[in-house]
């Protein structure tokens, strides 16, 4: 994780706001907005169960196949080893939080990180339900349904606070998040 802590010496605030780096690649981005697009049609568009609700189920297991890939052999902030959280840096964060002294993080922080594979478990669970219901063997079992439906609202109220926090976090680090993962780019 890199982790910004002091600010740069001999910048004026202008200065360093136009300074930018590249922190979330293509694949990335991608990934993040064909989640968002997939789960805002699935989940307040498209009828249950029916053609299109099942491709854009099999378009967001695609995409989990693809990241989960892309964590392994993509760019820095990409991958696993760079934000796979533990529970020392999960802890400190949230103590820093309280104490008034949060780091900055050029990538996912340890909160964010744990949201992002929470995330990604789930979607990865609701794909893998929703197929089993379309199998001869799960055919109109309630409690898989139930299930499926369940973690999708699981997702959903996730997904509102997830969008929360990165609201919050740019007005704590006075740097737009959601704006960073339409450009890729981040302030140094």
């Amino acid at each position: 994780m890199t982790v910004i802590t002091s600010k740069k010496e001999g910048l004026e605030p202008s200065d360093t706001a136009r300074r930018t780096i590249r922190v979330w690649d293509p694949v990335v981005r991608l990934f993040h907005w064909t989640i968002v697009t997939a789960c805002m049609l699935n989940l307040f568009i498209l009828e249950e169960g029916k053609y299109w609700h099942r491709i854009t189920g099999y378009v967001v297991a695609a995409a989990i196949v693809i990241r989960i890939l892309w964590g392994f052999v993509g760019t820095k902030h990409a991958r696993f080893s760079d934000f796979v959280p533990t529970p020392r840096r999960v802890r400190d964060q949230i103590f820093d939080m309280i104490d008034g002294n949060e780091k900055r993080y050029l990538g996912h922080n340890p909160l964010a990180s744990v949201m992002m594979l929470t995330l990604m478990g789930l979607l990865a669970a609701t794909a893998l339900t929703g197929w089993m219901t379309t199998l001869d063997a799960f055919w109109g079992e309630k409690w898989l349904e139930e299930l499926h439906g369940t973690i999708a609202n699981g997702i959903m109220v996730l997904a509102f606070a997830h969008a929360g926090a990165a609201i919050i976090q740019s007005w704590r680090h006075r740097e737009n998040l959601v704006w960073s993962m339409v450009t890729g780019r981040k302030r140094t």
